[in-house]
């Protein structure tokens, strides 16, 4: 699944035409022709026709035509985001990662790219084009971050506009912000973004900076096809292929050099110096290079230039006496950004979120002995938290204690208390004869997951002791060092399982807090969709086609154009890239297009978008069976089902000739209202089915909303005869309640998943789901206030629904 680096070469055409250029009739619209070969770099065969005017970026092009080039560029990509460019909706997309592309291959036109996007940044904002700012935001930002080296003057433009954006509203001010923050750190300490990314997304080992990032995708092999999924573990582990610790530390150590040093970095000799290094010589260095640059961004009052002389020094260091000031610089050449540490998943279990997520904060390899490893994983209960496994946890005995808790009675200072012998010890330990001893999995022990917040370089605990006077000392407070990435691939289904494995981790958390205070949890989705939907078969219900089943990226596309551009746009995109065939060009050096965007979607989405989750219980036609609990994100269908018995099927095939076909129901629900006032309804119907759906048509919709659509059977009584004829009744609610007054069964599918169909339903009752410590902590607070309705005290500070917060680039544009 490769793409030709010199422009977009992808499924079917790219044209050239896209970046306002002139239609190449050739098959291929790289617009490059090889040298040695009559066959374009990415293998594809040249026509006769003459070539078009070269559009690579090369050294030999001047600055005025490298500078025309990419303003072409800039103003083709915002002629995308209105939709302006007819000819290209096919290859939508592709404009953002072929420019970034153009500037790795020669990264002194960095600064050319970043002054171009400040005047059409400012351009945007005098016009009030406010659909243009944060698009071209993130483009800069990102190239800013990859550049080898960027002016003062430069930073310090792109800075004052990041300020202005506060005075807007959201989300444009939070991005604003956020970017403002970021830019006054790299002024101070030039490289700083690039280092902290790069060491974060391969877990360097830092103690300036000890943060952990991982992406772990996960795709469900029942929605993809092996193909897909193929092509994507072949693509995550290839990017994975040459990025070695060592090499990257190098990369941090020029990029850290040629950002403070500017033209002065002789870029050569570090390279020819660290290649001939050792490892342990190249991690030397490169953790003092790490702590000069994490100490000029966080100590007050240093500028550039102190943070300068700090690395010149550093580099003449490595460069060694014999070689510093004889070399001839060689211009700038740019460090490569690696791509992120990512790992592909089949979702093939229920708990295999959460599992994934406790094995990167604590690998089993760092813990436990091979045979204590289990592929089983429980819930933590009671239990868990006084066992625990045996090759992590001492023996736990109950010892009589001597302590009466009076102060005077505590031995003086110096004195030990005298220790039981050895019989009063063994006499001491309780046993627990004649039951079974379970041995627990290493995710099952506490002491495994204590164990994930102690470095390897933890001290004990210490031994308790009181002293007249002094208050114990505050636990320090955890840090959250790690950064989970949790990215989908799918339609709507996926999402659905991704909301049941989200609540059931909240109520995991609630009754035990391991991975809340550790770790931060970031989720983002790509909409891939290869097949027809799964779904329950509705005849009143229009044939869902692709997009019935990508609400949610329908959604996101619309509250965001720049995830249309580039996010929505692979949803075809990445099936045709799967079953192209290989390059023949196996020699050249190309690139991986869906990990760059991958990389790209993570790196620079960072505003979320929070969707409701919602809570429903199915009432089944047996009594004697339980109720069920499931919660569901985007829809709620239902369907009656056929009759059992012979004897309730002819009886039901009386009162389908009577009333019609469908059921009777009987539906209860709280009327949506502006002013938020309660109003209770009831009604009484016949129907054929209903679809709840959580997703609303247009942006400007409230997310925390189910609209309805029940569809009533309603008999004519006319001279021909009686007829019934389907109407369409629509509702908005947020609690509501479906019960069948005849006892008949019927059908309940959630998230349009048929894997997820409950059958024989005689009652269901949805409502907004609960976040799980809210209801803890309030039944906690009930205990003492039996007459108090209203929440109080801390209930009434905590967040009460549970919202699933899915990343995008902007969030919801209003």
């Amino acid at each position: 699944m490769v793409l030709c680096p010199e422009g977009s070469c992808g499924p079917g055409s790219w044209k050239d035409a896209r970046e306002g250029g002139t239609q190449d009739p050739r098959p291929c619209p790289c617009g490059v022709r090889s040298s040695s070969a009559p066959t374009h770099h990415c293998g594809h065969p040249v026509a006769a026709e003459p070539p078009p005017p070269r559009c690579s970026l090369s050294p030999a092009m001047d600055s005025a035509e490298v500078e025309s080039d990419i303003l072409r560029r800039v103003r083709t990509l915002l002629r995308e985001l209105d939709g302006h460019h007819p000819a290209c909706q096919c290859d939508r997309g592709m404009l953002r990662w072929t420019l970034h592309k153009k500037i790795d291959q020669n990264p002194s036109n960095s600064s050319v790219l970043v002054r171009i996007l400040v005047k059409e940044l400012e351009r945007a904002e005098r016009g009030d084009f406010r659909h243009y700012i944060i698009p071209l935001l993130h483009t800069l930002m990102y190239a800013l971050i990859k550049a080898p080296c960027i002016s003062d003057e430069l930073c310090g433009r792109v800075y004052d506009f990041c300020k202005k954006l506060l005075t807007l509203p959201k989300p444009f001010c939070t991005i604003g912000l956020d970017y403002a923050v970021r830019l006054k750190m790299e002024r101070t300490a030039p490289g700083m973004l690039y280092q902290r990314m790069v060491i974060s997304e391969q877990s360097l080992k830092s103690d300036p900076y000890p943060y952990q990032e991982k992406i772990f995708i996960f795709a469900d092999p029942e929605l993809l096809s092996e193909a897909i999924c193929n092509a994507l573990v072949t693509d995550t582990e290839a990017a994975q292929v040459s990025q070695s610790p060592r090499a990257c530390m190098c990369y941090v150590i020029i990029h850290a050099m040629q950002a403070a040093l500017g033209e002065g970095c002789d870029v050569s000799g570090l390279k020819a110096s660290l290649q001939d290094m050792p490892s342990t010589d190249v991690e030397h260095w490169f953790q003092q290079v790490v702590l000069a640059v994490e100490c000029a961004g966080s100590e007050a009052g240093t500028d550039r230039g102190q943070h300068a002389a700090r690395l010149e020094k550093i580099h003449h260091s490595i460069l060694g006496s014999s070689q510093a000031g004889n070399a001839p610089l060689g211009g700038m050449q740019g460090a490569p950004l690696p791509n992120p540490n990512i790992s592909f998943h089949l979702w093939t279990e229920d708990d295999q979120l959460w599992k994934e997520l406790v094995l990167f904060i604590r690998p089993l390899s760092q813990s436990c002995e091979p045979d204590c490893l289990s592929q089983d994983l429980d819930s933590f209960e009671i239990q868990d938290i006084i066992s625990g496994c045996e090759c992590c946890e001492q023996s736990r005995f109950s010892v009589l204690s001597t302590d009466s808790g009076i102060e005077r009675d505590l031995p003086a200072a110096g004195e030990e208390p005298l220790a039981p012998c050895s019989g009063e010890a063994e006499l001491s330990r309780l046993h627990r004869k004649g039951g079974i001893k379970k041995k627990p999995s290493p995710l099952e022990s506490v002491a495994f997951l204590q164990a994930g917040c102690n470095g390897p370089a933890a001290k004990p605990p210490a031994k308790l002791q009181r002293r007249p006077g002094s208050p114990p000392a505050p636990a320090a407070p955890l840090q959250r060092l790690h950064t989970a990435r949790i990215l989908l691939l799918g339609d709507d289904r996926i999402l659905g399982r991704l909301a049941q494995a989200y609540h059931s981790l909240r109520k995991r958390e609630t009754r035990r807090v391991f991975l809340t205070s550790r770790l931060n949890l970031q989720f983002y989705y790509i909409p891939v969709v290869t097949g027809q939907p799964n779904t329950l078969d509705v005849t009143d219900h229009a044939a869902s086609g692709q997009e019935e089943l990508c609400e949610v990226a329908g959604y996101l596309g619309r509250a965001d154009p720049w995830y249309e551009s580039n996010i929505n746009t692979l949803c075809h995109m990445i099936p045709k890239l799967a079953t192209m065939p290989s390059s023949p060009s196996k020699h050249l050096v190309t690139d991986l297009f869906i990990t760059d965007v991958i990389a790209y979607y993570v790196r620079m989405g960072i505003q979320p978008v929070c969707f409701q989750v919602y809570s429903v219980k199915v009432f089944f036609n047996d009594p004697a069976q339980e109720p069920a609990e499931d919660v569901f994100l985007t829809e709620l269908r239902t369907q009656g089902q056929d009759s059992i018995s012979h004897r309730e099927s002819s009886t039901t095939k009386k009162k389908t000739t009577l009333d019609g076909p469908g059921l009777d129901l009987t539906v209860t629900y709280k009327k949506v209202v502006l002013s938020e006032r309660v109003k209770e309804l009831a009604m009484s119907l016949r129907s054929t089915g209903l679809v709840m759906k959580a997703i609303p048509a247009e942006e400007a919709e409230d997310l925390v909303c189910l609209n309805v659509t029940i569809t009533e059977i309603v008999r004519i009584n006319n001279l021909s005869g009686r007829s019934f004829s389907a109407v369409a009744n629509r509702l908005k609610t947020r609690n509501i309640k479906i019960r069948s007054t005849e006892q008949r069964p019927f059908a309940v599918c959630l998230d349009k998943d048929s894997r997820r169909t409950y059958r024989n339903v005689i009652s269901v009752e949805v409502s907004p789901c609960l976040e799980p410590s809210y209801c803890l902590q309030k039944t906690r607070t009930m205990k003492y206030n039996l007459h108090e309705k209203e929440d109080v005290g801390l209930v009434k500070y905590m967040p009460k629904s549970l919202l699933l917060p899915i990343n995008t680039f902007a969030g919801v544009i209003q």
